[in-house]
C-alpha cells in the first residue's frame, strides 16, 4: 500500500498509478479483443424506444455500425485494471471503499444487461428492462449512501458561496439519488465515438484536481486512475471505433462519479462539470413526457446527441465539440469548487 501521507509522494503516486492504469489497460485490450472476436460480442440491433415506437431515425444512424460488427462490453478492459490497481495500491476505508464498490456494483449489472443483449434470444429492446436496472443501482445507491452516512459519518452537503446544508439521514435518499442519476446519465450519452469515454475522462480529471485541492489524495489518485484506464480505451473508441464500453463501462464509470462527487462534497458542481451529461438525459427526459403528454416529440431523435446528427452534423464534430463544452464546463467547476469555500 502506498504511504499518502506526504503531498509530495502522493503526487508521485497519483502520477505513477494514472500511467500504470493505463499501461494495464492497454495490454488486456488484446486479450478482450480476441474473446470479443471469438464470442462475437455484437450488440444487438436495438428496435424499439422507451415510449415503444419504432426507433427509425435511430436505427439509420447506427446501421452502418452495426453491420461492421463492432464488439461491446469493452468497459470490462478498465473496470478490472482499475479495481486491480485500487485494490492493491489505493484501497482506503474512507476514501476509495465507496467509489469502487460502485464502480464494481455498477460494473456488474450493466455486465448482466450487455450479457443478456449480446447472448440473449428476444427481440427488439435486448437486455435488462429499465425498471430493473434503476432498481438495481437505486437499491446499490441506497446501500452504499448508508455507509456513507453511518459509517463514514457524512450528514450534510455543502452549497457553494452559502455553506453547509444538515440533512441527517435524508443524506442517504441523496446520495442514492446521485449514483442513480450519474449512472444512467453517462449510460445515455454512450450513443457515439468517443463521446461518453472523453467526456468521463474529463470529468474524472476535475474531481481528480478538487480532490487534491481538497488533500484527499487516495480519491485523486482514484480518479486519475480512471483517467489513465479510459485515455487507454479512448485510444481504441475514437472515431472510428473498434469496441464500445456497452452498459459494463457507463454504469460503472457513472455510479462511481456520483460517488466521487458525493466524497468530495461538490454534489451542486457535479451538473457544471457533467453539463453534457445533464443535458443528455435532459433532452432524453423532455422526449419521453413530450411523447405521452403531448403525442409528438421535441427532437428528432433522443438524446440529444442523435438530433444533431439527424441535423446533418458528422459524428466527429458533435464528440468533439461535446468534448470542448465538457472541457470548459470542468475549469468552470474546478473554480466555483475553489472559490465556493472561501471564508467558510
Amino acid at each position: 500500500m502506498i504511504n499518502m501521507v506526504a503531498n509530495t509522494s502522493g503526487i508521485i503516486a497519483l502520477a505513477i498509478l494514472s500511467v500504470s492504469a493505463f499501461i494495464l489497460s492497454m495490454l488486456l485490450t488484446p486479450l478482450y479483443t480476441y474473446f470479443a472476436y471469438r464470442f462475437k460480442f455484437w450488440k444487438r440491433k436495438r428496435e424499439t424506444a422507451t415510449t415503444g415506437e419504432k426507433l427509425t431515425v435511430f436505427a439509420k444512424q447506427q446501421a452502418e455500425k452495426l453491420e461492421r460488427n463492432i464488439p461491446t462490453m469493452a468497459g470490462i478492459i478498465f473496470l478490472v485494471a482499475v479495481t486491480i490497481i485500487t485494490f492493491f495500491f489505493n484501497l482506503d476505508r474512507r476514501e476509495t471503499w465507496l467509489p469502487l464498490a460502485a464502480f464494481v456494483g455498477g460494473g456488474i449489472v450493466g455486465l448482466i444487461d450487455d450479457v443478456i443483449n449480446v447472448f440473449g434470444n428476444g427481440k427488439g429492446v435486448a437486455g435488462l428492462r429499465s425498471s430493473i436496472k434503476f432498481a438495481l443501482i437505486f437499491a446499490m445507491g441506497a446501500i452504499l449512501g448508508w455507509y456513507f452516512f453511518a459509517k463514514l459519518g457524512y450528514h450534510a452537503i455543502h452549497v457553494p458561496y452559502l455553506g453547509m446544508i444538515e440533512l441527517g439521514w435524508l443524506v442517504i435518499p441523496v446520495f442514492a439519488f446521485i449514483v442513480v442519476a450519474t449512472g444512467n446519465a453517462v449510460n445515455i450519452s454512450d450513443g457515439l465515438d468517443g463521446l461518453a469515454g472523453g467526456l468521463a475522462t474529463i470529468a474524472y480529471t476535475a474531481f481528480g484536481t478538487i480532490a487534491t485541492i481538497q488533500g484527499q489524495l487516495h480519491i485523486a489518485v482514484f480518479c486519475f486512475v480512471m483517467v489513465g484506464a479510459l485515455l487507454a480505451y479512448l485510444w481504441f473508441n475514437i472515431y472510428p471505433a473498434r469496441f464500445f464500453m456497452g452498459d459494463v463501462g457507463s454504469f460503472a464509470i457513472g455510479t462511481s462519479l456520483g460517488v466521487v462527487c458525493m466524497l468530495t462534497d461538490t454534489m451542486f458542481i457535479l451538473p457544471i462539470i457533467g453539463v453534457i451529461f445533464v443535458i443528455e438525459v435532459g433532452s432524453s427526459l423532455i422526449q419521453i413526457f413530450s411523447k405521452k403528454v403531448f403525442k409528438r416529440k421535441i427532437f428528432i431523435s433522443a438524446p440529444i446527441h442523435h438530433h444533431i446528427q439527424a441535423l446533418g452534423w458528422p459524428e466527429v464534430k458533435i464528440t468533439m465539440r461535446f468534448w470542448v463544452i465538457g472541457a470548459i464546463s470542468a475549469l468552470i467547476g474546478i473554480l466555483v469548487a475553489v472559490t465556493g469555500t472561501v471564508g467558510q
